[in-house]
């Protein structure tokens, strides 16, 4: 299998066989540059630097012909630091030099630094760029912030600089339909700045809000939302069942086609029952959390509890045993969720919700016996609660297991009040003749985490330090042999498409 380096090697021989051929490769060659893993020895000691030579030689391509910079849309930049480590200004204003080089650029992959309310080439350069159309905020902490808050409570521990500069940002992403905004070491970004900002964004169709504190998001917030077609809300301590149930009804959310609520710790059953009533556009659901939703006591309880005529997906994980899995499961049995096609629950422990899907031959995966997890089960059998997809799997095959190997009823063949042959019938784990599929594969290929997070993102240890990475040599019968397909081991990099979140 090559990578990154081996496919644009192999179009740029392509592009030199003849004019044709070169009109034909160059969007390709040019239209999604993604530069992956260490430089080449040879060229950091022929250019004296640590990194960044090729960031520095697409640079210096990109301006001295205007007419491939035309074609860029995507850059991927290499990770030049480890997990954890501040990126260099330097670094910041090399990549902000190809960004102001590519006018038609779109996206900014796998690098996304923190942005602390200071002024850095590289967000200036992205605010200029008009057709962009995904952009991940991650908001770190601010001195002078961190300072006032020990004064003085919010609002106005933003100053009207630091409010100003980064509405501005905003002003010309006419085009922009994807936003992260992330909170990272207590970023700051206060309400007034939330709903000024979204609001000056015509296309936003996808927003993702995270791990804001209380006083920076909460149900009022929640209320002042654009009309969206994608949502996820996660970590937000200030948002409650009430302000989600109260959301449910706004004009804007009536848009909703897919929602993720991610450790928000809802606690009543209504509130979710109130989203999947009003969201009548809703195909695709997911809830995150520890605790059980519950029926509120008092409450009269008529089945189905929760229901959705045009929901298609649900991804449904409550950590903590409860009566949400039985409420879910007594739902779908009355027909709550006649669309639904797929359920992934991760944290199904007693199989309820496994018995009312299709049956299932097998739910592991052969690469299972190959994990971290399958060595650390066989080294010590825990009993503790788990949210990880390898334990999931593991219990909703020994269910299988134990039904197949007990018989569900007995055929008996008799002729003339004779016994001829008794058949016996193996039981299966399922409903049969339901629609529903149960899945236990993650949103990221070969992690044991169903739902994809931050750390798939921003995370860059794989292609620092690889390991069994690409070198080239996959082809080394060509008749040049090694010296001209070999290169430097690089990580086999797989694009994470940012829709996959919602």
């Amino acid at each position: 299998m090559s990578c990154e380096t081996c496919h644009s090697r192999d179009l740029c021989a392509l592009a030199l066989v003849d004019r044709a051929w070169d009109r034909a490769v160059r969007p390709r060659l040019y239209g999604r540059i993604h530069i992956v893993g260490n430089d080449w020895p040879a060229h950091t000691k022929k250019f004296k630097m640590k990194a960044g030579v090729r960031l520095k030689l697409l640079r210096r391509t990109l301006r001295e012909r205007k007419a491939l910079a035309q074609h860029v849309r995507e850059v991927k930049v290499p990770r030049l630091q480890t997990d954890g480590e501040a990126v260099e200004a330097k670094t910041l204003d090399l990549v902000a030099s190809i960004v102001m080089a590519c006018p038609n650029l779109e996206r900014l992959v796998g690098f996304y630094p923190v942005y602390g309310h200071n002024f850095d080439r590289l967000t200036y350069a992205l605010s200029t760029r008009s057709c962009l159309k995904e952009h991940m905020w991650m908001i770190g902490e601010n001195p002078s912030i961190t300072e006032r808050s020990l004064k003085q409570l919010p609002p106005g521990l933003m100053d009207l600089e630091q409010t100003e500069s980064f509405l501005h940002f905003h002003d010309r992403w006419r085009s922009l339909s994807t936003l992260f905004l992330c909170s990272q070491k207590h970023g700051v970004l206060e309400r007034d700045v939330f709903v000024q900002c979204l609001h000056r964004l015509p296309a936003l169709r996808h927003l993702c809000i995270s791990n804001f504190d209380m006083d920076d998001f909460d149900d009022v917030t929640l209320q002042s939302l654009p009309s969206l077609e994608s949502l996820r809300l996660q970590d937000l301590e200030g948002v409650t069942f009430w302000g989600l149930s109260e959301f449910s009804r706004t004009k804007s959310a009536k848009g909703i086609t897919q929602l993720s609520l991610v450790n928000l710790d809802i606690t009543y059953l209504s509130a979710i029952s109130n989203i999947l009533l009003h969201l009548t556009s809703l195909q695709r659901f997911t809830l995150i959390q520890e605790s059980s939703p519950e029926v509120a006591v008092g409450d009269l309880v008529f089945q189905p509890v929760i229901a959705s005529q045009q929901l298609r997906y649900l991804h449904w994980d409550v950590l903590l045993p409860g009566s949400a899995n039985d409420n879910l499961a007594s739902s779908i049995r009355a027909g709550g969720f006649p669309s639904l096609r797929t359920l992934r629950a991760p944290s199904d422990y007693d199989g309820q919700l496994q018995m009312v899907c299709r049956p299932r031959a097998q739910v592991v995966l052969p690469s299972d016996k190959y994990s971290k997890a399958y060595r650390a089960s066989a080294e010590s059998d825990s009993s503790g609660l788990a949210r990880t997809l390898f334990t999931a799997r593991k219990l909703a095959q020994k269910r299988i297991e134990d039904a197949r190997n007990a018989v569900e009823f007995k055929i008996v063949i008799e002729e003339e009040g004779v016994v001829q042959e008794v058949f016996d019938i193996q039981g299966f784990m399922g409903t049969i003749g339901s629609q529903i599929s149960y899945n236990l594969e993650p949103d990221v290929p070969s992690s044991d985490n169903a739902l994809i997070d931050f750390l798939d993102l921003i995370s860059g240890s794989k292609e620092v330090t690889p390991r069994d990475g690409c070198t080239g040599m996959w082809n080394a019968s060509h008749p040049a042999g090694k010296k001209w397909w070999n290169h430097t081991e690089r990580y086999r990099y797989h694009p994470v498409d940012l829709q996959r979140f919602f």
